[in-house]
């Protein structure tokens, strides 16, 4: 029993029109929608990777995760079991799925479904020392270069309790630790991905950032110069993480959180011998980069 996908993230926020300029500036593209929600997909993919419904404040809305098949009919039998509770859909939620909260009262749901993947990227062409594979061509990116995300990879939120978080979504929803760092963050896999859901240490609940896969780091740094060039405040990065081993760039949304590209996320196997790590740390955050904002780790939503 496991779920299989994180299939989007939505958010309810004060202003969907800036909302949706702010995701389209970072590269995704309008999908039809006829919810009141705006929905928001990356190009190569048919399927919404974020949804934003209006609201008094920025706040995260149902999570759901995918399980086809025998998993899905494995796992919503499972979780009663391991102490879950169904509960009864909000109020327009699409039909189906199985209902719980999580311990910080984050709304999950389960789907009997999974996302397609996009098509894969040709192989890239990068001369280093002894490997040469790209000859007699010129190497920088044109300046009309931008970021287009392949899919979404995973969110982060806040928590209280990172232990607690960590037993759910592990015991209940079947996913895999794959890292830690102390008490500080936590990150968790349902599939081949380092981590789909991490949990960083904070006041209360709360929304900390999506991230969305890019094919290079010139796209990263293209990307984030397109956001400048738009008007969005920039956050952090160029950089490398230790945990996923990842390139990042983060941009400061309209409400204080953040949505991040990356590219070259650590690829763990289903059936591999995955032993996970607690870092110290001094390693939870990055190996290189610029110093991070003091804001990076502030929940914004306890705030008034």
């Amino acid at each position: 029993m496991a779920v299989r996908a994180l299939l989007h993230y939505a958010l309810e926020v004060p202003d969907q029109t800036v909302g949706e300029k702010f995701y389209r500036s970072f590269g995704l593209v309008d999908e039809t929608g006829r919810d009141g929600a705006v929905h928001l997909r990356p190009a190569p993919l048919k399927r919404e990777s974020v949804l934003l419904y209006g609201g008094p404040r920025k706040r995260l809305h149902p999570l759901p995760f995918g399980a086809p098949g025998d998993d899905y009919e494995a796992t919503v039998e499972s979780i009663p079991r391991a102490g879950g509770r169904e509960i009864d859909p909000p109020r327009g939620a699409p039909e189906g799925g199985f209902w719980l909260r999580d311990p910080d009262g984050n709304l999950v749901t389960i789907r009997e479904e999974t996302p397609a993947a996009p098509p894969p990227d040709p192989p890239l062409r990068l001369n280093s020392p002894g490997h040469i594979a790209r000859q007699a061509e010129r190497g920088a990116p044109e300046a009309t270069v931008t970021a287009s995300p392949r899919r979404l990879g995973h969110v982060l939120l806040f928590t209280p309790d990172v232990d607690r978080q960590l037993d759910f979504y592990t015991r209940v929803l079947g996913m895999k630790l794959s890292d830690r760092c102390q008490t500080i963050i936590a990150f968790l896999r349902c599939t081949t991905d380092h981590h789909n859901v991490a949990f960083l240490t904070s006041r209360g609940p709360g929304f900390h950032h999506g991230s969305f896969e890019v094919g290079s780091v010139d796209e990263i740094a293209m990307g984030a110069l397109r956001m400048q060039q738009s008007g969005f405040e920039p956050g952090w990065g160029l950089g490398r993480h230790v945990i996923g081993s990842n390139f990042f760039y983060y941009i400061r949304d309209p409400w204080g959180s953040f949505a991040e590209y990356f590219h070259d996320l650590d690829y763990i196997p289903e059936h591999c011998a995955w032993q996970p790590r607690d870092f110290p740390a001094g390693d939870a955050l990055y190996r290189w980069g610029p110093p991070v904002p003091e804001d990076f780790g502030l929940n914004r939503e306890l705030e008034g």
